[in-house]
């Protein structure tokens, strides 16, 4: 079995919410055309709890899970407030601290 590596702050998994499939996925498409992420997972359909202005409302939302290196947020934020349709976009990054290697590789060769 292949030993994971540890202390990987070069990686993260950034996540965001979309309100339906067409914006997941053309938002996901661009990403990944752009060399910026190396993989999407599109996650249907999530049930959302939050406070909007003032009111707890609920929705049904489309969940994305982008892995990435580091270097490319800034590009990835950019792209997702131009083409997400929320006033305020959920993007929120977590650094990967341990990773298989050859996964971790295939991230660098996809992104760069």
């Amino acid at each position: 079995m292949e030993k994971y590596m540890e202390k990987q702050t070069n990686y993260q998994l950034l996540i965001s919410t979309c309100p339906n499939l067409e914006v997941a996925n053309q938002i996901a498409r661009a990403l990944v055309e752009n060399h910026l992420v190396a993989c999407v997972n599109i996650v249907p359909t999530i049930h959302s709890v939050f406070e909007w202005k003032n009111e707890v409302t609920t929705e049904t939302e489309v969940l994305l899970l982008m892995k990435t290196r580091v270097q490319h947020y800034a590009a990835i934020e950019q792209l997702v407030l131009q083409r997400h349709p929320y006033q305020v976009p959920e993007l929120i990054g977590i650094p990967i601290e341990k990773g298989l290697p050859k996964y971790l590789a295939w991230i660098d060769e996809v992104v760069g």
